[in-house]
Formats: structure tokens, C-alpha cells, sequence
């Protein structure tokens, strides 16, 4: 029994005591690591924003940097406590690689979205029209662009997707142009009507003075010319203006009297007997 004992003693001080020290010493490490990565994406966070850079984008490489640093901080602890870190890199290296290969969609969405905060055809709060969806962009992801429509409805977006897609960003410019028809009737008195409507479109709330409102024939058909009137306006007040525009325009043509022209009915076909 004594002898079982010593051995235990002896076990204890040669392989369990330089285990937990190494223990200790990985927790250690792992603190003072994580204390370090924190601190240098407090610094990184800073000197990104005192350059002014997109909030996104700023997001994007705090969180590439932090996972790159956190990985070397694991294959540190491992060699620590004795895991040969060669074939463990070499293990992850090939598990990268047919990661990678099974997630070839998801790549090629990581590769758009670095695309896309680089080039910046849009940014967080722009109202876009791209991959099928109409909205608010409200998250530039790594993989997808969450966009919250209209109707109150969020989608997410894969970047690949909106990338290779025609991208029409409603917001980028200052002010926005609207146009509404309107039909008129042949023997109306045009010039005059474009005057009318040039001076009451000119006081809907919402328009910008400049570029100035502007009433112009825009098509000629069978049954008489129509009318647009455009007005410039911000770009997130188009949908608002638009439909003040209309009603102003409505309200005129029922103050004066003006019926808007009729289709003609289509004559029935006779049948040869």
C-alpha cells in the first residue's frame, strides 16, 4: 500500500503537477490575449473613425483583424500545452480548403461584399433597388445586404447577388425628380393649361425651388398630348410629393372643369355570314 502511494506521489509530481501548471499558465495567456485583442480593436476602432470611414466597413475589419488574432491566440495555448501546432495548422489548412470548396456560394458572397464596401455604390440608410428588392439598406453584411421594403418587410440580400445586379441608388444625389401625366384633350388651350399648372404645382409643399418645376408635353396620342409635370424634391419625400403632386393636379383639373379623355370602345367585329 505504501509503495501504491509513493508511486501516486511520485505520478502526481512528475505528470499531473506540470499539467496544471501549463493549465494555468494557458488560462493566463488566454486572458492576457483577449485583454490585448480588445485593447488593439479599441485602437484600431479609433484610428479608423479619426479617418472617417464608413461604420460598416469600420465593423468589417474590427472583426476580420479580431478573428485572425484570436486564431493565433488558440494555436499559441495549444503549443503551450503541448499539441503539436504543425499538423493541427496543416489539419486546418486543408479543412479550410474544402470548406471553402462546398461553400463556394458563400465565398463569392464574402468576395462581393468586400466589393461592395470598397467601391460603395451604396451605403447604411440609402434607398436602393438591386437583386429584387426595393428599400432601406439597413446592414452591409459579410455575406448579405439586409434591406427593410416599403411595406415593412426585411430582406436579406446574398452581396453576390446585388453585385452582379444593376444597382439603382434613389438617394445618392441631393434631390430627386418626380414627374406625374397628364392626358388632355385635343382643343385644349395647352400653353395656358401648362401655365395653370406650372403656378399651382409651385406651391406644394415639399418642392425645391431649384431645379425649377417644369410642365412639358411629353407624349402625343390619338386622343390629345399629355402633360408632365416634374418637380424636384428629397429624395426621401419622392413617394410623398409624388402623391401631393397628383392631388394638386387632381383638384385643379376638377376646379376648372376639365374631364380627363376617354378610351374609345372597340367596335365589335362584324362576322362575314
Amino acid at each position: 500500500m505504501e509503495a501504491l502511494i509513493n508511486q501516486l506521489k511520485s505520478l502526481a509530481l512528475t505528470e499531473a503537477l506540470p499539467f496544471l501548471l501549463k493549465a494555468m499558465g494557458a488560462l493566463v495567456l488566454w486572458y492576457v490575449g483577449r485583454t490585448v485583442i480588445t485593447g488593439f480593436r479599441r485602437v484600431l476602432n479609433l484610428g479608423l473613425q479619426k479617418r472617417q470611414l464608413d461604420a460598416t466597413l469600420i465593423r468589417y475589419i474590427e472583426s476580420l483583424f479580431a478573428g485572425s488574432l484570436t486564431i493565433l491566440l488558440l494555436l499559441a495555448i495549444l503549443g503551450m500545452m503541448g499539441v503539436e501546432t504543425t499538423s493541427f495548422a496543416a489539419l486546418l489548412a486543408a479543412a479550410g480548403i474544402a470548406i471553402g470548396t462546398a461553400w463556394s456560394g458563400l465565398l463569392s458572397n464574402f468576395a462581393a461584399g468586400i466589393f461592395l464596401l470598397v467601391l460603395r455604390p451604396f451605403r447604411v440608410g440609402d434607398e436602393i433597388s438591386a437583386g429584387g428588392a426595393t428599400g432601406l439598406v439597413q446592414e452591409i453584411g459579410l455575406f448579405a445586404t439586409t434591406i427593410d421594403t416599403g411595406d415593412n418587410l426585411r430582406i436579406s440580400v446574398g452581396n453576390n447577388r446585388l453585385f452582379g445586379d444593376n444597382i439603382i441608388n434613389f438617394t445618392h444625389h441631393p434631390h430627386r425628380r418626380v414627374v406625374v401625366k397628364v392626358p388632355l384633350m385635343h382643343g385644349v388651350d395647352v400653353p395656358t393649361m401648362m401655365r395653370a399648372l406650372r403656378e399651382r404645382v409651385a406651391v406644394v409643399p415639399g418642392i425645391q425651388e431649384q431645379p425649377a418645376p417644369s410642365v412639358d408635353v411629353v407624349e402625343l396620342t390619338a386622343l390629345g398630348p399629355v402633360l408632365g409635370v416634374g418637380v424636384s424634391c428629397k429624395p426621401t419625400l419622392a413617394g410623398a410629393t409624388q402623391a401631393a403632386i397628383s392631388l394638386a393636379v387632381a383638384e385643379f383639373l376638377m376646379a376648372s372643369g376639365y374631364a380627363v379623355p376617354q378610351q374609345p370602345a372597340q367596335q365589335p367585329i362584324a362576322k362575314a355570314s
